[in-house]
């Protein structure tokens, strides 16, 4: 071989050693023997892009070893589960595909549920979920006559989908539906500043942990709400409804808070440089020290947080 090509074969050598422990994220039992990458992808993501575009984000984070992907009906009237079915075909019995209805009775979200799978060209989803459980009035139109539930529970049996749960932006709420609901799995807010100044999340956690419910988190690199009368048009981050952590330091810190729970995997903010960074941080992921935690708490001191219990 000739010393150019030798130094050629070398630096591609390197450039793929580089690229595969980039794509490292780690995995964790989540149930029946499914493994999840720590950080899932939220369909928002691909919001906003063109869709070759949209297919190179999705390529890149399968490569990275993203195999949790999560999107619902509502995101952007439908552009997310456009643009991220058609992105997943070439994976789609490779990865666990999560998906949601925000209907509370079993007729809409029957209907609900059919044109999902029809847009994201599947027969079947991995995860469905109740979205968005906020109040009690939605846990009893959910478990009620006619509510979503009987729907859930038929779609589980006739294999439409394989597991079913909630996404949950209440405590009370959450626990009740547990309560009442064979739920497989809960997804909710696992957040330095809810956690420490709200007093949301352990308690969903604690239930779901008594209940065998496997726990997913959202919003771990959220901060605060935006002030109030900002305009979409002029936030720095227009597909977050709330002010995210955007410091490299600071961020890294919230994953690993939020990663260092008892919960399989976590969802970042829909907009991509965001998640690129938890992508980054998971794929050197390594727990808070006592320091690092007292830090991280005290940066909330004083911050108002999304959610309160």
């Amino acid at each position: 071989m000739q010393r150019r090509q030798f130094i050629s074969a070398v630096a591609a050598s390197a450039a793929m050693n580089a690229s595969a422990a980039k794509t490292a994220i780690p995995r964790r039992p989540y149930k029946d023997g499914i493994e999840l990458s720590v950080i899932g992808f939220g369909g928002i993501v691909v919001v906003g892009q063109e869709q070759p575009a949209a297919d190179r984000t999705v390529a890149s984070a399968y490569d990275r070893g993203v195999n949790y992907y999560d999107v619902a009906p509502s995101y952007w009237d439908g552009e997310a589960e456009i643009k991220l079915g058609n992105s997943l075909k070439p994976y789609r019995s490779k990865v666990f595909l999560a998906c949601k209805t925000g209907k509370r009775d079993a007729k809409g979200a029957e209907l609900e549920l059919n044109r999902s799978l029809e847009r994201l060209h599947t027969d079947h989803f991995d995860l469905y979920q109740f979205h968005a459980v906020t109040t009690m009035k939605d846990v009893d139109e959910i478990t009620g006559r006619g509510g979503a539930a009987e729907l859930f529970l038929q779609a589980k049996k006739d294999g439409r989908v394989r597991d079913v749960g909630f996404s949950a932006h209440n405590p009370d709420a959450a626990i009740a539906l547990m309560d009442r609901f064979p739920a497989d799995s809960v997804l909710f807010p696992v957040n330095f500043v809810t956690w420490s100044q709200g007093s949301f999340g352990p308690q969903i956690l604690e239930a779901a942990k008594r209940k065998g419910v496997r726990r997913l988190a959202l919003k771990a690199m959220a901060y605060t709400k935006w002030p109030e009368g900002s305009k979409e048009s002029d936030r720095a981050w227009p597909k977050c409804w709330y002010r995210p952590v955007e410091e490299p330091d600071l961020a890294s810190k919230a994953v690993r808070f939020t990663l260092g729970q008892d919960i399989t995997a976590a969802i970042p903010p829909g907009e991509g440089r965001l998640f690129d960074m938890a992508l980054d941080i998971a794929s050197n992921l390594t727990p808070l020290n006592a320091k690092e935690r007292e830090e991280l708490l005290a940066t909330a001191a004083a911050v108002e947080p999304i959610f309160r219990a």
